[in-house]
């Protein structure tokens, strides 16, 4: 079950809308057939065209041939994996590294209770839900560039 806003029925225009009969039934464009007879057969197919003038234009080359032989010298993860990844290399404490990237999804359940508080939808309105938001992403940017470098570079980016 979903986490649902309810609406301030205390505001005075928002209880005029509604005794005009303006409610989320009443306002918009039907998305039939509007939207799925014209609109989104275009995006797909715009989508598949772009897709194979992508592949047409700019094809992945194949790589040289594998040697399980021949280990490179620093091993990287996907791109999406080196926060993760920097965080299981600088922790020297392997459980506690495990118990650093539980914490991420633990915390990230928090913030719609965080943002329940506050009746704005607007994220300048917010500032406890914005600055989690901001602090989290400027961690995970440090950490996935942090995990590029050597781990000699990684926490200071190399900088002192």
């Amino acid at each position: 079950m979903s986490t649902l806003k309810k609406p301030d029925l205390s505001d005075p225009q928002l209880r005029a809308k509604l005794a005009k009969g303006m409610g989320h039934n009443y306002y918009g464009e039907p998305a039939w057939p509007n939207d799925l007879l014209y609109i989104f057969p275009v995006v797909i197919v715009g989508t598949f065209a772009l897709c194979v003038g992508l592949a047409v234009l700019d094809p992945a080359m194949v790589g040289e041939p594998a040697d399980p032989f021949a280990t490179p010298l620093e091993i990287l993860p996907e791109w999406y994996f080196w926060p993760v990844f920097q965080i299981l290399r600088t922790v020297p404490n392997k459980l506690l590294g495990i118990v650093a990237m539980a914490s991420i999804p633990l915390g990230l359940m928090l913030v719609p209770f965080i943002e329940s508080v506050n009746k704005f939808q607007n994220p300048f309105r917010r500032p406890v839900a914005t600055a989690v938001f901001l602090f989290g992403t400027a961690v995970t940017l440090w950490l996935g560039i942090g995990a590029t470098l050597p781990i000699e570079k990684s926490l200071t980016f190399g900088l002192f």
